[in-house]
């Protein structure tokens, strides 16, 4: 439907889309929002039908379907490769196709890089540290020894017909900001069409896990084996204690503290500077320990 002759040469999530780019839109509410943007043309169900000042594609299931064409449009990144005369790259190390080593630099033995990587002034990059495509730190950044940066979202769309799942394209970027600490095997996620965020000033502890699509504010803390779900939003000087756990599209506001192994909901959202919650679902400490000394009463009563 709509303009047959557009001409598609990426994608791009709806708020981001430019001319050229292809989006999708799952439901009637986002069409509006789709047919305004910059996209040349829109993946969409049979809500759209009748639409006009875009290029409409209709199908059954739009996610799924982006999720299947995009890998054949999305553009690639041209770039000029190559290593510097001076610089030390030892044979034990993997450079990314298109990478490019500037005068004087060290590549460390089995240091792993990918294309399109930006480090700051004064970063710290320690041993088997991985850093993919798309990944930007910021000036001062310090990364640990076998943090992953900038690795796949877990994302994928399920084909209700045959139960299968395909892959949803993990084709965003990863954004550190200034002075932010990595721990050792934390593994951060790129995000999914648009960047997870990394706010100035974060530390982030060994082990955790942080999904596609989240961003955090500034000077957030992340105690280990934290996990944050994708398209988390996390405001800023939330702390979280070691395992808390983040379902997907939770909203934790700044100021909030959550306890080791406090659970959020997805869709979630925490509030309150300077309150801590604790258990899961995490509530008010002083409501959790109430609920928690009944239980013990109870106990003792039986």
């Amino acid at each position: 439907m709509g303009d047959g002759s557009a001409l598609v040469s990426g994608v791009a999530s709806v708020a981001k889309a430019k001319a050229g780019d292809l989006v999708f839109v799952e439901e009637a509410g986002g069409l509006g929002a789709a047919l305004s943007g910059g996209a040349s043309a829109i993946l969409a169900g049979e809500f759209a039908a009748g639409a006009t000042g875009k290029a409409l594609v209709i199908v059954e299931h739009p996610r799924l379907a982006f999720a299947r064409v995009a890998p054949w449009i999305a553009p690639g990144t041209a770039r000029e490769a190559g290593v510097h005369g001076s610089a030390v790259v030892p044979a034990s190390s993997r450079l990314g196709e298109g990478v490019a080593i500037e005068a004087l630099a060290v590549i460390g033995d089995g240091a792993v890089i990918g294309e399109g990587v930006v480090v700051g002034k004064k970063c710290e990059i320690y041993p088997r540290a991985v850093v993919y495509p798309g990944t930007s730190l910021g000036d001062r950044v310090v990364v640990h020894a076998g943090a992953v940066l900038g690795s796949d979202g877990f994302g994928y769309v399920r084909d209700g017909k045959t139960g299968r799942y395909e892959k949803f394209p993990q084709i965003g970027t990863l954004r550190i900001g200034d002075d932010v600490e990595i721990g050792a095997n934390a593994t951060l996620d790129r995000g999914a069409l648009d960047a997870t965020v990394i706010g100035r000033g974060t530390k982030i502890d060994n082990l955790v896990h942080v999904g596609h699509n989240v961003v955090m504010g500034e000077d957030v803390v992340l105690a280990a084996q934290v996990g944050i779900s994708g398209s988390t939003a996390l405001g800023n000087g939330v702390v979280m204690g070691g395992q808390a756990g983040i379902g997907d599209h939770a909203r934790i506001e700044d100021g909030v503290i959550l306890g080791g192994q406090s659970g959020v909901l997805p869709k979630k959202v925490m509030r309150g500077k300077g309150v801590v919650f604790w258990g899961t679902p995490a509530r008010p400490l002083r409501e959790f320990l109430r609920q928690l000394a009944a239980l013990a009463r109870l106990g003792k009563s039986g």
